[in-house]
């Protein structure tokens, strides 16, 4: 079984990482400049950086349907620099997984693959996907969904150390952002973290930085550019999320319940 995922950023990594525990293999597209803040746990730093690794997993930039298969042939995941994610129509997946995580949905078809899964708001299963897994932090995390939509955007990230809004790092303004802290710094409430063209942007509240956007990248004020976790120093940014765990244990449900399950892919 090939799966194609649409993104390589952390929540798309930690279902990355499910699926190639459970023997299933993963090629993953992104954007030119990936846009991934949890960049200690996203298969996305490939692109940057030429390979990245994600708790004992590695993937590799890949350029060509050679490099892909090269990669496949080693246990490793290739990750392709493809917006439009056009490599689908050389590659024939098996399942398709848009997780972009854009809230809408930029131009996935139920017809794309012999089976689609989104992860989020924006697909309605049956519609425009066969599957969509619930990405809102609370008692449905990670249910598959195989006929309507996922809880809608509220627009307020979920509740972690009694902080929501403020977790947030948001560039000040419209420029290029340059962080001035590393992952994994712990940081006070009001300390200075990063600028947007000098323009100063700073933490909401204390806590260990756990994403942060590469520098170089270029922003729209408002736009999220790391997050703090109040939690502090207990914190494990190393590893995977408790909700991209969960997520990733979705669309391996849903993927082994379609056409047949686990024993149709032992087959």
């Amino acid at each position: 079984m090939l799966v194609c995922i649409k993104g390589a950023g952390d929540l798309a990594s930690g279902v990355a990482l499910r699926l190639h525990h459970s023997c299933i293999d993963v090629v993953m597209t992104d954007l030119p400049v990936p846009m991934a803040v949890r960049r200690t746990v996203a298969f996305s730093e490939a692109v940057r950086l030429g390979s990245a690794s994600v708790e004992d997993v590695r993937a590799e930039k890949a350029e060509t349907t050679e490099d892909i298969q090269d990669c496949l042939s080693r246990g490793v995941i290739p990750v392709v620099v493809d917006p439009e994610a056009e490599i689908i129509n050389t590659l024939k997946p098996d399942v398709i997984i848009d997780a972009t995580l854009a809230k809408r949905n930029l131009g996935t078809c139920i017809d794309d693959a012999p089976f689609v899964i989104a992860l989020g708001p924006g697909f309605t299963a049956g519609v425009d996907c066969d599957a969509v897994i619930e990405t809102m932090r609370g008692h449905s995390l990670g249910r598959v969904i195989l006929k309507g939509s996922a809880i809608p955007n509220t627009g307020v990230p979920g509740n972690i150390g009694g902080q929501t809004i403020k977790r947030l790092i948001k560039a000040t303004a419209d420029g290029i952002f340059h962080p001035e802290k590393e992952i994994g710094d712990i940081v006070k409430e009001g300390e200075r973290v990063a600028n947007v063209d000098g323009v100063p942007v700073y933490a909401l509240t204390g806590g260990m930085i756990r994403g942060m956007l590469q520098d170089g990248v270029h922003v729209t004020k408002g736009l999220k550019s790391g997050d703090v976790d109040p939690r502090g120093r207990t914190v494990d940014y190393m590893t995977v999320s408790d909700k991209a765990n969960a997520i990733g244990g979705g669309v391996l449900e849903a993927i082994l319940r379609f056409n047949g399950g686990l024993n149709k892919l032992i087959d």
